[in-house]
């Protein structure tokens, strides 16, 4: 099998060869997409990650292997162009989330709201975050690259990959600790409430 730096070195002068490129990894740029914008906007990017990648091919660094990192690159590129887009979804997940929204009817409806509660307030702290912390830590868990992938994506030190993952791991897990603290709070209030029969 051949590596990414191969079908690029052969698709510089027989154009059809860099469809392997496209072939590789088109589905993961597009899961990494759509988990960031939706489906409608991930099929653009796609496109989009691949003509830029073609119109860049002559500058690609052939001492790297895999393409991946170089691609999300990209995508990550074209993804700062719809960040609206990324805002609307995660606002939405937001307000899905509420309990207000739900029916409590029994402890599986309450876990159900429990988790659609705490994964609105993520959305929100993902929202919240520094854009360049929220796509260091996507990219690191959507795209699963490696912090070493990361920083060629980013074209970034390794250093400053960690520095913001760990920003972005440090505002979830405060909101996860507060997600739990309130959880079991309302726990407690639904075990001493009477039920109907």
């Amino acid at each position: 099998m051949s590596t990414d730096n191969d079908i690029i070195r052969r698709s510089r002068d027989s154009p059809e060869a860099f469809g392997e490129l496209y072939d590789r990894h088109a589905s993961i740029i597009y899961r990494f997409a759509a988990r960031r914008v939706g489906d409608f906007v991930a099929d653009d990017v796609t496109s989009e990650t691949f003509l830029v990648a073609w119109e860049q091919v002559e500058s690609y660094d052939l001492a790297r292997e895999d393409a991946r990192p170089w691609l999300f690159g990209i995508t990550t590129n074209l993804l700062r162009r719809h960040r609206r887009a990324e805002a609307t979804v995660l606002r939405h997940a937001a307000r899905a989330s509420s309990r207000e929204a739900m029916a409590d009817e029994t402890d599986r409806i309450a876990a159900q709201v429990d988790a659609a509660v705490a994964a609105g307030r993520i959305a929100k702290t993902l929202k919240g975050m520094a854009a360049i912390d929220r796509e260091t830590l996507l990219l690191y868990a959507w795209a699963d690259l490696t912090y070493e992938g990361i920083a060629l994506a980013m074209d970034i030190p390794v250093g400053t990959v960690r520095s913001r993952l760990n920003r972005a791991r440090r505002a979830l897990r405060t909101q996860l600790n507060l997600t739990l603290d309130e959880t079991e709070k309302d726990h407690g209030r639904l075990a001493a409430a009477p039920r109907n029969a």
